[in-house]
């Protein structure tokens, strides 16, 4: 089976003026190509850092970072990982000078070289496959945050992405519009694609995930089947976690 995805002892620091503080902490993961993982644990634990390095936004301090057997350790290789990765983030990120059907074109324009004509044909049938084709002409302010998340989703997948990594795709969005970007992203999962998601969503980390990472203190501290690790927790952190939440 062909790994997408591995950490090996990666460290992760933020420094300022006064203070070190160590977000990640030898941190190793593998991900399967094709597989669907997620990352859960509260607040501040280090999970959302772990995805941002995974995609090379942020650098890391220590350890080392391969995707599809490419290694990544400094600043300057962070395109090796951009090449094959593409994220969803929590608070859509759509340029709001542009609408819909441009925000998804620039990316395949830019980073794929494709002519205008042919990224706008992409984008147009992208928004097509995320229910959104009526609205192609709307700018991110006309759009309910359901329809911006689902633009950012169309927007990733643009660039014919190995990996998809989702931030929270749903923390920023009212209640009522959770589910209908939930059922996208399964879909999404269920075509093949190799996917990483932090997630505040028990219940859909449950029916999408096959593994499951528990972050706390910038430590995986347990790790296992998805299904599983919700239903009988092995370590107190991790059942301290779970019998806070609701949503399980």
């Amino acid at each position: 089976m062909t790994v997408a995805v591995e950490l090996q002892d990666v460290r992760k620091s933020f420094v300022s003026k006064s203070s070190t503080t160590l977000a990640l902490d030898s941190v190793h993961l593998q991900v399967q190509a094709g597989d669907v993982v997620t990352l859960i644990g509260p607040s501040g634990s280090g999970k959302s850092t772990c995805l941002r390095t995974i995609n090379g936004l942020e650098t890391i301090t220590a350890g080392s970072i391969r995707i599809f057997g490419k290694s990544y350790g400094k600043a300057a290789d962070a395109h090796i990982l951009r090449r094959e990765t593409a994220m969803i983030f929590q608070k859509f990120e759509l340029f709001p000078h542009m609408n819909a059907l441009e925000n998804v074109a620039l990316a395949p324009h830019l980073r794929l070289n494709m002519s205008r004509r042919e990224a706008l044909d992409r984008a147009e049938a992208l928004l097509d496959r995320v229910g959104l084709k009526a609205h192609r002409m709307k700018y991110p302010r006309m759009l309910s945050g359901g329809q911006q998340q689902r633009v950012s989703i169309a927007r990733a997948l643009a660039v014919e992405p190995k990996i998809l990594l989702c931030d929270e795709p749903t923390s920023a969005l009212d209640p009522e519009l959770v589910d209908e970007v939930l059922e996208l992203l399964k879909s999404i999962a269920a075509s093949g694609m190799t996917m990483i998601i932090v997630t505040h969503e028990m219940r859909f980390a449950r029916e999408v995930s096959r593994t499951c990472h528990f972050f706390d203190a910038g430590r995986i501290v347990e790790s296992g089947k998805t299904a599983e690790m919700l239903n009988q927790p092995q370590t107190p952190r991790l059942q301290a976690f779970l019998s806070s939440l609701k949503n399980l």
